[in-house]
């Protein structure tokens, strides 16, 4: 360890981290969107609580501020939910309540065959999209050191709350063709929308694709539907200059080889993965979690603690949850999971 590596800012440390350099010891971060930390006991303190940060740009950076200084967590992160995408897509949404995120209670289509053609340039000025900009711009600009990071709902998973998720899931077999042309719809989308946050400011683009997960898929269907648009996503982010982080959820183990295809510079991977594992396997990526969210919520803070510190050990670059929190998590705990890694090195 360096005086510069101590020094490091958590910007400097997440994006060293990302690049598989050396730094003084992990970032501790949460990505948002489908793994935010915007518990209850946080967002029902705060003046941009919700569920009005999801709709107001200055309340949601708001929130975000209060989020990280209430957290230790390492980064500003944003939106609050996942159903962005598929509300500008044309999904009917719940707007959810203080405990409950917001959820797609109508998707717009029955089955892939029936989403017509769209003009992507359009869908930014409709629905939240605009208002997840605005609440880019101020975090950037807000003044801080920490890293701004803008989460987006992977293509599988836009694409099942966009179509019916049954039916969405039968044409990957019975009727490819058209599958394919929805998720190459809702890439093209995805990009744009990913290449424009990084204008706006964003440090980092995580992408959270629960349904891609090899449980649903399987390594075939994985490999056909999930890696080829994950991998366009991230390029699109690379070509704009910012470093990517994708998360999957549930027991990738069997798509584990696939990981390198998604070109993706850090992966993020449920509870039940040996992270230390897939890191030695694939050394060139950052690793990312993969501290239990069930323990977050239930378990003990200082068993919480000590998972941190053996995912230290494990050379984890990034410490993160599992997947996404509970609205009930006790701040306590997550408290004592960022403290027990931003003090672990002193």
């Amino acid at each position: 360890m360096t005086v510069q590596d101590v020094n490091l800012t958590p910007r400097q440390r997440l994006l060293k981290a990302l690049r598989c350099q050396h730094v003084d010891r992990p970032p501790v971060a949460c990505m948002g969107g489908m793994m935010n930390a915007a518990i209850t006991e946080i967002a029902g303190d705060c003046s941009a609580t919700l569920p009005d940060a999801h709709f107001h740009g200055a309340k949601m950076a708001d929130l975000a501020l209060a989020v990280a200084r209430a957290t230790g967590f390492e980064n500003l992160a944003v939106p609050f939910c996942m159903t962005v995408e598929a509300e500008a897509l044309g999904s009917v949404i719940d707007p959810g309540t203080l405990a409950c995120e917001p959820k797609i209670v109508s998707e717009a289509y029955a089955s892939a065959a029936d989403v017509p053609p769209w003009d992507t340039e359009k869908l930014f000025t409709s629905a939240r999209l605009p208002i997840v900009f605005e609440a880019v711009e101020r975090l950037a600009g807000a003044g801080t050191d920490l890293p701004v990071i803008v989460s987006i709902t992977g293509p599988l998973s836009t694409s099942a709350s966009l179509v019916e998720p049954r039916s969405f899931f039968k044409e990957l077999r019975k009727n490819k063709k058209e599958a394919h042309r929805v998720q190459r719809q809702v890439t093209d989308f995805l990009s744009q929308y990913a290449r424009l946050a990084v204008r706006k400011g964003a440090d980092v683009v995580a992408v959270g694709d629960p349904s891609a997960t090899g449980e649903i898929l399987g390594p075939a269907l994985f490999e056909e539907f999930a890696v080829p648009y994950l991998r366009d996503i991230v390029r699109a982010v690379h070509e704009e200059g910012a470093p990517t982080i994708v998360h999957i959820c549930g027991d990738t183990e069997r798509c584990r080889d696939l990981w390198p295809l998604i070109e993706s510079d850090a992966v993020s991977v449920d509870a039940m993965i040996n992270l230390a594992r897939l890191k030695r396997s694939f050394p060139q990526i950052a690793a990312m979690g993969n501290i239990s969210t069930f323990l977050l919520e239930f378990g003990p803070p200082e068993k919480v603690v000590r998972r941190a510190r053996k995912l230290m050990d494990d050379g984890v670059d990034i410490i993160a949850p599992a997947c996404g929190l509970s609205t009930s998590t006790r701040l306590a705990v997550i408290r004592a999971m960022t403290d027990a890694v931003r003090n672990e090195h002193l």
